[in-house]
């Protein structure tokens, strides 16, 4: 593990996120399991998946 890691750790342990920052992250996680949860029942639109091009 990189020596820098460590003083990153202990910057954030010092002055933790705020509750608004955590809750965002949380959110933003939450959307994206629910749009991958869509995507795998089939609700997913055609229209929004990306087509892959040939090559």
């Amino acid at each position: 593990m990189n020596p820098i890691w460590f003083v990153r750790m202990a910057r954030w342990a010092r002055n933790p996120p705020s509750s608004a920052r955590v809750k965002l992250v949380f959110g933003v996680i939450a959307v994206l399991l629910m749009i991958w949860g869509v995507e795998k029942l089939g609700w997913w639109p055609d229209w929004a998946t990306a087509t892959r091009a040939r090559p």
